[in-house]
C-alpha cells in the first residue's frame, strides 16, 4: 500500500473516531446541562448551510463531459442506486423498524442516497476506475437532490406528515442559494487560481466536511439526548439492518457486474458506489426538511459509523480477486482504468478525483 493509500485509510478511520467522539461529547454536554444543550441546538441551521456549501463546492460538474464512453457502467450504477436500492432499503428498514416510524425514516434516508465524496477514495484503494468515479459523482449528487422529496414523500410521507410538494419547496429554499454560490465559487476560483492552488483548496474543503458533521452531531445529541436515550436499544436494530443492507448491496453489485460484463476497474467502482451512502448531505437536507426530529438524525449518524469499516472490508474482498490489478510501482500514481474502455477523457477526469 503506497503512502497516499495509507493516508486515505487513516483519514477514514479518523472520521469514524471523530463521529464517535462527537456522539459522546454531545451526549455528555446535553446530559449535564439542558440549557447548554438547547443553546447548542441553535447552531444547527448555520452548520447545515456550511456543510452543504462545502459539499457542493467539492463537486466538479465539468467531469460530466467525460462520461460518454462509459454509458453502460454509468447506467448500471444509476439503476442500482436510484431504482433498486431505495426499494431494497425500504424493505429492510420496514423489516427491522416497523414499530419505530422515525427511526425507520432516518434509516431509509440513509439507504437511499449514494455517496458523492469518499467512495472515490475507497475506489482508488481498491484499484478501481476513479476517473469514471469523478463522472459518477455529480450524477449521484444531482439525482439524489431531485429524487429526495419524491422518495421520502412516497415511502414515508404518511409516517412523517411530509409530502412531495412541501419537501421540494424546503429543498428549493434551503439549497438553491448554497448550491448556486458554491458552484459559482468553484467555477470562478478554478479560472483565477493556479491548478495546484485550486486542487489544494478542494482538498481543504473535503477535510472540513467531517469536522462540520462532527459539530452538527454534537449539537443534535446535546439538544436531544433525553429523547435519544429513550430509544437506545433500537439502535442495535439499526446496526443489524445496516449490516443486512451492506450484504444485499454487495450481491446486487456482483449481479450488475455480470449483467454489464464489466472489467475489474468498473467492478470496483460499482461495488463502492452501491455500498457507500451519502449520510453527510442527507443529514443536512433532512435537518432542514424535517426539523425537530432527533431520532431521524440519530439513525443517519449510526449508519455512518459502520460504513467505513464495511468499505474497508469490501476493499480487501476486491483486492483478493484473481482479476485485481497488481499494485502500481512505488511512487507512481494509482489510477486504474478498464483495459477495454480507457480514453483521454478519463485521464483528464482522473486528475479531478479526490482520493
Amino acid at each position: 500500500m503506497n503512502s497516499s493509500a495509507m493516508k486515505n485509510l487513516f483519514s477514514n478511520l479518523g472520521t469514524t473516531l471523530l463521529l464517535i467522539a462527537a456522539i459522546f461529547i454531545g451526549s455528555a454536554l446535553g446530559w449535564s446541562s439542558t440549557t447548554l444543550g438547547s443553546q447548542l441546538g441553535g447552531y444547527v441551521d448555520p452548520l447545515i448551510l456550511a456543510l452543504v456549501s462545502v459539499l457542493f463546492f467539492e463537486v466538479d460538474f465539468l467531469a460530466l463531459r467525460h462520461g460518454g464512453g462509459h454509458w453502460r457502467c454509468l447506467l448500471l450504477a444509476w439503476v442500482c442506486n436510484f431504482l433498486i436500492i431505495p426499494v431494497l432499503g425500504w424493505g429492510i428498514a420496514s423489516l427491522f423498524l416497523s414499530g419505530q416510524p422515525l427511526l425507520l425514516t432516518g434509516l431509509l434516508i440513509y439507504f437511499m442516497a449514494p455517496c458523492t465524496d469518499w467512495f472515490l477514495g475507497f475506489t482508488r484503494l481498491s484499484r478501481g476506475n476513479t476517473a469514471l468515479g469523478s463522472v459518477l459523482l455529480p450524477v449521484n449528487l444531482l439525482s439524489q437532490l431531485l429524487l429526495y422529496p419524491v422518495y421520502l414523500g412516497l415511502m414515508v410521507g404518511h409516517r412523517t406528515g411530509a409530502d412531495v410538494i412541501t419537501l421540494g419547496g424546503t429543498l428549493w429554499q434551503w439549497f438553491l442559494v448554497p448550491f448556486a454560490g458554491a458552484v459559482a465559487a468553484h467555477g470562478m476560483l478554478r479560472l483565477v487560481l493556479p491548478s495546484a492552488w485550486f486542487a489544494t483548496l478542494r482538498r481543504l474543503a473535503g477535510r472540513l466536511v467531517p469536522m462540520i458533521i462532527a459539530l452538527m452531531v454534537v449539537c443534535v445529541f446535546a439538544a436531544n439526548i433525553t429523547v435519544i436515550l429513550e430509544h437506545a436499544l433500537a439502535f442495535l436494530m439499526i446496526l443489524a439492518a445496516v449490516f443486512v443492507f451492506f450484504v444485499v448491496t454487495y450481491f446486487l453489485a456482483e449481479a450488475a457486474v455480470r449483467v454489464g460484463r464489466l472489467a475489474y476497474p468498473e467492478r470496483a467502482l460499482l461495488t463502492m458506489t452501491t455500498a457507500a451512502r451519502n449520510a453527510p448531505l442527507m443529514l443536512g437536507i433532512t435537518m432542514a426538511a424535517l426539523p425537530e426530529q432527533p431520532l431521524i438524525y440519530a439513525a443517519l449518524v449510526i449508519g455512518m459509523l459502520v460504513e467505513f469499516p464495511h468499505l474497508t472490508a469490501l476493499k480487501h474482498l476486491l483486492l483478493r480477486r484473481a482479476d485485481a490489478p497488481p499494485p502500481p510501482p512505488s511512487g507512481m500514481p494509482q489510477i486504474a482504468q478498464s483495459p477495454r474502455q480507457s480514453s483521454p477523457g478519463d485521464l483528464a477526469a482522473s486528475g479531478l478525483a479526490r482520493a
